[in-house]
């Protein structure tokens, strides 16, 4: 049976992936943490300094690794048995301690590093994260609905293209959409609200100066995120979705496919 993790008031956990110790991603993480510290109790989990393994794999599994079936309900009935491996199970303990999230990463490629994507494939694991169903609706809680409410996640991202380039025209896609999956189709499907991107651009030429402005810039944003709100994603409950298709209802937003058609009016 699947509970809801109700979080800790006070309580934050910042997931940091960045290979180097010298990175502009280290300064912010050493300004961010500080300016946090003063409202928040913080945990960190420095991924690659931790040396957590990003590979979901048969080890996840516990003592199902050789029984044939489903890879996320098997995880799900490992979790169940208290069969998680010891770095997941404390990514798990200070992610539902925590009202707060907080991921920073650079951009690779055009979406978070392999390590970060691991962690969510591990810690967001069915039985923890997800995989309940509203007994009056029949519905799975995904999509604002998910085991982990009542949390917001700050998205700390560095890029190395400028704001154009990232933007709704740039040749490199609008950083809103390329992060989506991460937005929505990962925190939001767990009930998560992500907060608005706080994005570090051209951040290959940011120099010593810079670094200590958008060191500072990165602690304004952190004393004053009381005062933001969650970004307005439709809720899968709410009716917007058909029942069977789960695809938005033909009368609304009718024609359109952008990925804006899934916040609220």
């Amino acid at each position: 049976m699947t509970t809801f993790h109700a979080p800790t008031p006070g309580r934050a956990h910042w997931v940091y992936t960045h290979p180097r110790p010298d990175s502009l991603n280290r300064h912010l993480l050493r300004a961010g943490r500080a300016a946090l510290a003063g409202q928040y109790e913080v945990t960190v989990s420095d991924l690659y300094a931790d040396k957590f393994s990003p590979v979901l794999g048969e080890r996840d599994l516990g003592s199902l690794s050789e029984t044939p079936g489903n890879l996320a309900e098997l995880t799900g009935r490992a979790y169940a048995r208290g069969e998680v491996e010891p770095e997941v199970r404390r990514e798990q303990e200070r992610l539902a301690a925590a009202e707060l999230l907080v991921l920073q990463f650079p951009l690779w490629w055009y979406g978070p590093p392999a390590m970060l994507k691991g962690w969510l494939d591990r810690v967001l694991q069915t039985g923890f994260a997800q995989g309940e169903f509203d007994e009056t609706t029949g519905l799975p809680r995904r999509y604002g609905d998910g085991l982990l409410l009542g949390r917001k996640a700050l998205i700390i991202v560095t890029a190395g293209d400028d704001q154009r380039t990232l933007g709704p025209r740039g040749v490199s896609g609008d950083l809103e959409s390329l992060l989506f999956p991460l937005t929505h189709g990962a925190l939001w499907y767990v009930g998560i609200e992500a907060l608005d991107l706080h994005v570090v651009y051209d951040a290959d030429g940011v120099d010593s100066a810079g670094r200590q402005q958008q060191a500072e810039r990165l602690g304004k944003r952190i004393i004053g995120l009381s005062g933001e709100r969650g970004r307005p994603y439709r809720r899968l409950l709410d009716g917007d979705y058909g029942r069977q298709s789960r695809a938005l209802r033909e009368d609304i937003h009718p024609g359109r496919t952008d990925l804006s058609i899934h916040y609220a009016d």
